[in-house]
């Protein structure tokens, strides 16, 4: 066994079977990845004033959703993934 490994898993499914895989640009550096390899987080805001609601049509109400894709050095630097410890500190307990 290693004496270290990564603290976090990589755990990445491919979409395609054949072909050239889509990339799509990381929202938090700007950097070309893969889509398989990225982060998805839903951002948008919610409305709990009621007299809002009555004035939105309940089928606008998805649009203020937006999906931001990170990269996986992004998404350990917004604690988006979780880490798991490495071999050294699971060893020293």
């Amino acid at each position: 066994m290693p004496i270290s490994e990564a603290p976090y898993k990589r755990s990445y499914h491919h979409g395609m079977s054949r072909g050239r895989e889509t990339s799509v640009v990381c929202d938090g550096c700007g950097r070309q990845v893969p889509r398989y390899k990225t982060f998805p987080v839903r951002r948008g805001m919610r409305i709990n004033d009621p007299v809002i609601m009555q004035q939105v049509d309940r089928r606008m109400i998805h649009m203020m959703q937006k999906i931001l894709r990170y990269c996986p050095s992004c998404a350990r630097f917004r604690h988006i993934s979780q880490p798991g410890k490495s071999v050294r500190k699971k060893g020293m307990r």
